[in-house]
C-alpha cells in the first residue's frame, strides 16, 4: 500500500518549489534524497520547496528530468517563447543564450518580451540553434 501523501501535497500547485515538494511526496524520498538527485544541498530544496528561493536556470534541465515534465506555462508558438523554453531545457540564461547567436543579452530579452522580432538573418542563427 502506497505512503500517504500528507497534507504538504498540494492538488494543483503553481509554484515550482511545490512541484518540487509534490513529486518527492510522491516518490517518497526526503530532501536530502532530491539534493543528491538535483546535485544541491538539503539546505536548497528546503528553500525552493518552502518558496524562500527560487532555482538557478541552470538546474531547470535536472529539474525537469526529477519532474518528469516541463513545469512551466510557455506556449512555444512566438520565436521568444521558443527562446525561452530552448533555454530553460538548457539551463542557459540570456546572456549565455545570446552568446551562443553573437547577441547581446538585451536583445534576447526583447525577442523573449516581444518587443522586437529578430531580422531574417539572426532569426535563421536562432532557429539553428533552436533546432539544434
Amino acid at each position: 500500500m502506497p505512503k500517504p501523501l500528507g497534507d504538504k501535497y498540494i492538488a494543483t500547485p503553481y509554484a515550482l518549489g511545490k512541484k518540487i515538494r509534490n513529486k518527492r511526496l510522491e516518490l517518497g524520498l526526503l530532501q536530502k534524497e532530491v539534493a543528491k538527485i538535483l546535485h544541491t544541498s538539503n539546505d536548497t530544496i528546503t528553500n525552493w520547496e518552502n518558496e524562500k528561493s527560487l532555482p538557478h536556470i541552470s538546474f531547470y534541465p535536472d529539474i525537469i528530468s526529477f519532474l518528469g515534465y516541463f513545469p512551466f506555462s510557455i506556449k512555444r508558438k512566438t520565436i521568444g517563447e521558443k527562446i525561452i523554453f530552448y533555454r530553460y531545457t538548457n539551463g542557459l540564461t540570456q546572456e549565455d543564450f545570446a552568446k551562443k547567436i553573437g547577441l547581446n543579452e538585451s536583445t534576447i530579452f526583447h525577442y523573449e518580451k516581444g518587443i522586437h522580432q529578430p531580422h531574417k538573418t539572426v532569426l535563421k542563427k536562432i532557429e539553428g540553434v533552436l533546432n539544434s
